[in-house]
């Protein structure tokens, strides 16, 4: 299997960007939460639930990370990293939870308009700060995440993303309760449950996907197939095989080299193909089988 260099690395990144998530949204959802009840809006209430949920989401994330670098063991040959698509997974099941609740409560008081509440102009301020944080914090963990190649941490970014889209559709809620018409503020907090509810089904839905050993994309296998059609001695391949684990790939493919050389050359051929994918820093392992290749038309016809 590939050499994990630079995997401890990867691995710090992706605590220190989960950590800075964690204390931006333990504050956030202080700040939230405390500023709807007081204010009245039930908004900006859901907006703080949201940031509540992405705190949880980052705890998720820190053990994902940490089990999934475990090393492979007697149960475990391939290592452990699908921990990070049952994180992935785990991570969706709650956004679903969250989103369900934000609807069954927004729609509750829609029915029943003698519940809408007056809101104070603070809580206009403070979803337009929880915004321009929320889209500060997504930049800065997209680009960790892509940097990284972590899957999960693209997650969780595009899960602060729903943040700040959440806080935007929550300010426009609260400017037009402001304005004379209080079911705006929770007809945005239904929006806000909608936009969490689809983004768990995205999530829960790849993230299931990569269980059910999902393969790699075919850009990347058009990759990996060049660069071992691309090694010295190898005259073709086939049945190109690719599953995912956690963010990284197994590959499974037959190689063909000439029939004349000797299972030495041959072996020798297949382990610099193999050394070569597996410079990738995504590939997991490659398993090679090597198949006899005639140049011969009537050999090839026998």
């Amino acid at each position: 299997m590939r050499n994990d260099n630079g995997c401890h690395d990867r691995s710090a990144m992706a605590r220190k960007s989960t950590f800075i998530s964690v204390v931006v949204n333990l504050v956030l959802s202080l700040m939230q939460i405390l500023t709807g009840i007081f204010s009245g809006s039930q908004g900006l209430i859901s907006d703080g639930i949201h940031s509540l949920s992405d705190l949880v989401a980052d705890f998720v994330v820190l053990l994902a990370n940490k089990k999934s670098h475990k090393p492979s063991d007697s149960d475990h040959h391939y290592g452990h990293w699908r921990y990070e698509n049952g994180a992935s997974m785990l991570l969706g099941i709650m956004l679903i939870a969250v989103g369900a609740g934000m609807l069954w409560s927004a729609t509750g008081k829609l029915l029943h308009p003698t519940a809408f509440a007056a809101v104070h102009v603070g809580a206009l301020w403070v979803a337009l700060a929880a915004l321009i944080i929320k889209e500060g914090l997504f930049r800065y963990m997209l680009r960790v995440a892509r940097r990284v190649q972590s899957s999960l941490l693209a997650a969780n970014a595009w899960h602060a993303r729903s943040d700040a889209a959440s806080s935007v559709v929550v300010a426009v809620g609260i400017i037009g309760t402001l304005a004379g018409y209080p079911w705006f503020d929770t007809a945005a907090s239904l929006l806000v449950g909608v936009l969490i509810l689809r983004m768990g089904y995205s999530f829960t839905s790849d993230s299931l996907h990569d269980l059910m050993d999902r393969s790699a994309d075919i850009d990347k296998e058009h990759e990996i197939k060049t660069i071992l059609l691309s090694t010295p001695g190898v005259a073709g391949l086939h049945d190109l095989k690719t599953r995912k684990a956690g963010d990284h790939i197994l590959v499974d493919v037959h190689l063909e080299v000439p029939e004349y050389l000797s299972v030495r050359e041959g072996h020798e051929i297949a382990v610099a193909a193999r050394e070569r994918v597996l410079q990738k820093n995504n590939i997991l392992n490659v398993m090679v089988h090597i198949d006899p290749f005639s140049t011969n038309p009537e050999r090839c016809c026998m």
